[in-house]
């Protein structure tokens, strides 16, 4: 059985290790890779968190940028604008947490004073100096990614000597440097960042060897849904690469979340809120079998 963990949000507390927490991403962009543009105005973004929730999803994560690969920053003026009036209207009418997908302090303020619990940095407090010093300063909970180099440059040939060790080591500085913030170590989630600086190859070896972050004694979240080393292993032959919103897609993307909940994951970020929750009733059963209340 997965270790037991309870984080304190503002307003919410999530227990975790029983049931595997289902994180579903709301993209207010329009060049996401796999949703970009379908929930860019707020009326619809609303409405698919809200749907999300009626699916089982136990967070709705709200990102203005998008991160995947080659893609350019967003001015942080422009972030807060498309998520902020989302936020601000779900915090009303939710009873989940809502987290913040971003690596700019000044969105994270807006974002959780506007009704945001959690903020979600894919730099690990990395791309800006005062991001460390704002989370500590709201006192809500981190989620810490490992990526290589920046979304821009992430995916140019990314090496490893040893890609388990040095992800671990990489997490365990923004650990370190989290904490001289003030940021509190019961607050702090740990994500070792598939298809953010990896290869294909590198994405399965983390799934196959998760269980050796559990050394960190953190909570775990995994978010491979609908990467491209799916799309990969599930083309046929030469053809062209399966599109990210395909059923198949979406069967591979179960498949990488029962192996990632199996090696110890504690969270998974998923497009497919429903189909994950198929998914998991039937691999926390498995965890659970045979263990005491």
């Amino acid at each position: 059985m997965r270790k037991l963990y309870t984080i304190e949000c503002p307003r919410h507390t999530l227990e975790l290790g029983r049931k595997t927490c289902i994180m579903g991403v709301l993209n207010v962009t329009p060049d996401s890779f796999s949703d970009g543009g379908k929930f860019f105005e707020p009326e619809t973004a609303v409405a698919h968190a809200e749907r999300m929730i009626n699916e089982g999803a136990d967070i709705i994560d709200i990102g203005g940028e998008s991160t995947r690969p080659y893609s350019e920053p967003v001015p942080a003026e422009e972030e807060t604008a498309r998520v902020v009036p989302v936020i601000e209207h779900l915090a009303e009418t939710i009873n989940v947490p809502i987290s913040i997908d971003t690596t700019k302090a000044e969105v994270a303020r807006r974002a959780i004073n506007a009704g945001a619990s959690i903020i979600n940095d894919v730099s690990a407090l990395r791309f800006d100096p005062e991001m460390a010093g704002a989370a500590a300063e709201l006192g809500v909970p981190v989620i810490l990614m490992h990526m290589k180099g920046n979304p821009k440059t992430m995916q140019v040939a990314p090496e490893y000597k040893d890609v388990i060790m040095e992800i671990i080591s990489f997490i365990e500085n923004a650990i370190i440097l989290a904490e001289k913030n003030g940021i509190q170590k019961e607050k702090i989630i740990v994500d070792p960042g598939i298809g953010f600086g990896k290869t294909f190859e590198h994405n399965l070896i983390l799934l196959k060897k998760l269980n050796e972050f559990i050394t960190l004694d953190m909570p775990i979240l995994v978010g491979p849904s609908r990467k491209a080393f799916i799309r990969n292993i599930l083309k046929e032959n030469d053809e062209d690469e399966v599109h990210a919103d395909s059923p198949v897609v979406e069967a591979g993307t179960q498949a990488a979340i029962a192996a990632a909940v199996l090696n110890g994951a504690h969270m998974v970020r998923v497009h497919d809120v429903a189909g994950t929750r198929v998914t998991l009733k039937v691999v926390d059963a498995v965890i659970n079998a045979g263990e005491t209340t």
